[in-house]
């Protein structure tokens, strides 16, 4: 699957940067570039302000025996990520149920000037109590459905594979 062509600027100017790295010599791999096991760690990284925008931080969320789990996942890898380059790593969120938060992840490398990856991601509020699936509470619903607004009414379409669905 190819994504829709967007440019850097569709996603720089409309989504806020919430993560910023600088790949380091340990993630090089035999072909000379950033490991595969990177981008994944990278983006499960960059998620912890997008939900800390939610109310969803970790520390706060175990308080109340709560947490969240990924459900499922699609990576599409677009531009090769080298040793030293600085990435940059944008969210849009596209879609929330009762339990459950869509979004995009976008790979910016700042050093080439290019999308290098898109990481799609549905992901489940957790009664760790429990363990099981559990809605989310009113003041996170208000504070994901905020963001959910501003960027449904982006002029762009989100690159989403078709397949995932709060």
């Amino acid at each position: 699957m190819k994504p829709p062509t967007l440019s850097i600027g569709q996603i720089t100017t409309s989504l806020e940067r919430l993560y910023v790295q600088t790949i380091p010599d340990t993630y090089r791999d035999e072909n000379n570039h950033m490991n595969i096991r990177w981008y994944l760690a990278i983006f499960d990284e960059a998620a912890y302000p997008l939900f800390d925008q939610f109310g969803l931080a970790p520390a706060a969320m175990h308080t109340v025996g709560a947490g969240t789990f990924d459900l499922e996942h699609h990576l599409h890898y677009l531009n090769e990520v080298g040793i030293g380059d600085t990435i940059a790593v944008y969210h849009r969120v596209v879609g929330r149920s009762s339990k459950r938060v869509h979004y995009l992840s976008f790979m910016v490398n700042e050093t080439r000037g290019n999308l290098a990856a898109i990481w799609e991601v549905v992901n489940s509020y957790i009664d760790l109590t429990v363990r099981k699936t559990a809605p989310y509470p009113p003041d996170v619903v208000a504070k994901i459905d905020a963001i959910l607004a501003q960027h449904t009414a982006l002029d762009w379409d989100a690159p989403i594979c078709g397949v995932m669905r709060a």
